[in-house]
């Protein structure tokens, strides 16, 4: 899990960077988007490291990351003086954040007291890396990993949409259409995912505390069913499609099919690559069946 989080942070300097230097040179007006988004980004990560001090609850990016986006999306929209393709792009992303953050607060994700609320259970499985056992150390990965390097990442998944405004000068096609309605349609498969994963546990948890006699996928202890049957997670997957779609906004806009913010959706799908593998490491010493369910079913990319 270090290693992971090492390379993920290396990757988040050196990629961009490498991509920003060979790519099409900046406009003043996407310093300007650039630059006050960054600002954004950071008094987001600074507020929720402290947060997390103070409450001992790792979860403050967890809260903010169906919301952000939207903010960044419409903030380029503003600074891109409501360009229809900007708008266009803003839309989409506010769907898909209502639906996010939707799922997250039936899950207790939020409180009134906004610093309190569920922390995600892997959190604690970390603090008990021994690298990172100590006040100090526990910080220092809190401030670099949990806080900062998760507010770039949300930060760095939304900018095509500063490529796709140097396209500003032209029309929307049926292309922007296209892309607009697969990426809803990935949207409409997370949520089916995410249904299933509700129905299932609430179900599974009400015959467990009624004391009934646990059947197929109930007994082996997790979902393998629905859309669970043809990948181990779909909503993951639909999560890492999404966002390559809203990549291909800006491929639409300006014609290039590589530009440097390709780099979010890239470190987004290596985010979800060692997520996935320790949320199964985990599932694995919980349920004797998920070794095989692991050796028969896809990770993210069915089999057709």
């Amino acid at each position: 899990m270090l290693k992971t989080i090492v390379i993920l942070i290396a990757t988040l300097l050196v990629l961009p960077a490498i991509t920003f230097l060979f790519d099409k040179p900046l406009m003043p007006e996407q310093w300007n988007m650039l630059t006050h988004s960054i600002y954004i980004m950071l008094s987001a990560a600074l507020a929720c490291f402290v947060i997390a001090q103070l409450t001992r609850n790792c979860s403050q990016v967890d809260k903010i990351w169906s919301i952000m986006p939207v903010v960044y999306t419409w903030y380029f929209a503003y600074a891109g003086s409501w360009s229809p393709r900007l708008l266009l792009l803003a839309g989409v992303v506010t769907i898909w954040g209502i639906r996010l953050t939707y799922n997250f607060s039936r899950r207790g994700g939020y409180s009134w007291k906004f610093w309190t609320g569920e922390e995600d259970y892997r959190w604690e499985v970390v603090r008990q890396i021994p690298v990172l056992k100590g006040r100090i150390r526990w910080m220092f990965f809190n401030l670099l990993f949990i806080s900062l390097y998760q507010n770039a990442l949300l930060l760095m998944i939304t900018l095509p949409a500063v490529i796709a405004w140097q396209g500003n000068d032209k029309p929307l096609t049926i292309f922007d259409l296209l892309t607009a309605a697969l990426y809803i349609g990935f949207v409409v498969i997370e949520t089916i995912a995410d249904q299933q994963q509700w129905n299932f546990q609430n179900e599974k948890h009400r015959k467990i505390k009624a004391g009934e006699i646990l059947k197929g996928d109930y007994a082996q202890g997790f979902l393998s069913s629905g859309l669970w049957a043809s990948v181990r997670h779909p909503n993951y997957a639909s999560e890492q499609a999404l966002w390559i779609c809203f990549y291909l906004f800006s491929v639409v806009a300006t014609g290039r099919w590589i530009n440097w913010s390709m780099a979010g959706s890239l470190l987004l799908m290596i985010l979800f690559q060692s997520s996935s593998d320790f949320s199964e490491s985990i599932s694995v010493k919980k349920y004797p069946a998920y070794e095989e369910f692991k050796k028969r079913v896809p990770r993210f990319i069915p089999l057709f």
